[in-house]
């Protein structure tokens, strides 16, 4: 049975939704993946075109509350919090008994510049998410083999 993982940021606009298509990209054989934010808003351009660059179409998908999430009465083995470390303060808490994490990554809505370089910016976002679910894939396939 795949664990279920929440990723949580501020506006579910970006890079909780890059976590999740990463996700579940990446070892969904193991992981269902989904976000949501503390105030959803949009979803970010330049998150879609990022995850598009390396392959993945999110271009269709939905923002959604976290609060929603909750009173859906969902359970999740992890729930991973992706605001940076300025906003910290207020990325929402998860209740529940799930796992916590807290990785800290910067906020595409927040990024200034012509378009090239937001977008440049974004996919630095992208891959340094990447590399954290690399990381976390790594650690819990070895959990499973051993399990």
């Amino acid at each position: 049975m795949k664990k279920k993982v929440l990723f949580i940021c501020v506006h579910n606009s970006a890079r909780s939704q890059i976590a999740a298509a990463l996700l579940n990209n990446r070892c969904g054989e193991l992981f269902e993946a989904e976000s949501a934010g503390l105030e959803p808003g949009k979803l970010n351009p330049l998150a879609v075109d990022v995850l598009r660059e390396a392959g993945i179409d999110i271009s269709k998908n939905k923002t959604q509350a976290v609060f929603d999430v909750f009173k859906s009465g969902e359970l999740f083995a992890y729930v991973i919090t992706v605001c940076d470390e300025s906003e910290a303060e207020s990325c929402p808490i998860f209740p529940g008994v799930a796992t916590r994490f807290h990785w800290s990554f910067p906020d595409p809505s927040k990024f200034s510049g012509p378009l090239e370089e937001k977008l440049e910016q974004t996919r630095r976002v992208r891959d340094k998410i990447d590399n954290q679910i690399r990381r976390f894939c790594d650690e819990h396939c070895a959990l499973a083999a051993t399990s």
